[in-house]
């Protein structure tokens, strides 16, 4: 194995005896851009409603439920397909995300949630993880589409503008604080505390 290696190593690094400089830089660039487009085209189609629903696990269950919302239907016609909401846009973060995702492959399977009652029982702790990490980046995502900058709080509700102006622009808190279940349902919530927004009547969302 040792002696195959260090064959393949002298190989690599042996000077061409056919092919100029000029050709093998050349080659070794339309090569890395042929790499580089396949790499970002299999990437960017993880991040297809078509793959994100490819498993009745996420069509039955979560997708299912963003369908009456405002995220997925709307007077303005934009829609907000799972990847905007739950992969980072910049490069660096989308492929932190995506390695850290990977071991939902692992519950794929395992069969972790292959039923509506297996769901059901671990929807808390999924939960729990998509809120920390939005909390963690300061709600990323939710801001990709929304800016506290480009917000007219006069078209508001007074209640929605008094807690934008109070929390949101000072930094207090972020989206997820108040807006948990805008697009999923919440799990049950019987045995969290209510200290520090972490209660049923936090996450009603602000209209």
């Amino acid at each position: 194995m040792w002696k195959t290696a260090k064959r393949l190593w002298a190989v690599l690094i042996r000077p061409s005896a056919y092919f100029s400089l000029g050709f093998l830089t050349l080659g070794g660039f339309v090569a890395g851009l042929i790499f580089w487009g396949g790499f970002n085209t299999a990437v960017e189609f993880t991040n297809t409603e078509a793959f994100c629903t490819g498993c009745h696990e996420m069509r039955d269950n979560v997708y299912a439920e963003l369908k009456p919302t405002i995220h997925f239907t709307n007077r303005s016609g934009v829609r907000a397909k799972c990847s905007d909401c739950h992969v980072p846009h910049n490069w660096t973060d989308k492929m932190a995300r995506k390695m850290a995702a990977s071991k939902e492959v692992w519950g794929k399977i395992f069969g972790t949630i292959s039923t509506r009652e297996k769901f059901q029982a671990k929807r808390l702790e999924l939960a729990q993880r998509e809120w920390t990490r939005f909390k963690s980046n300061d709600s990323l995502e939710c801001r990709n589409c929304h800016s506290e900058k480009a917000m007219d709080f006069t078209r508001q509700s007074k209640r929605a503008a008094e807690a934008h102006e109070r929390f949101l622009v000072s930094g207090e808190k972020t989206c997820i604080d108040y807006h948990k279940g805008i697009a999923h349902e919440l799990p049950d919530m019987s045995a969290v505390s209510w200290e520090n927004g972490s209660g049923r009547k936090a996450h009603a969302g602000l209209r």
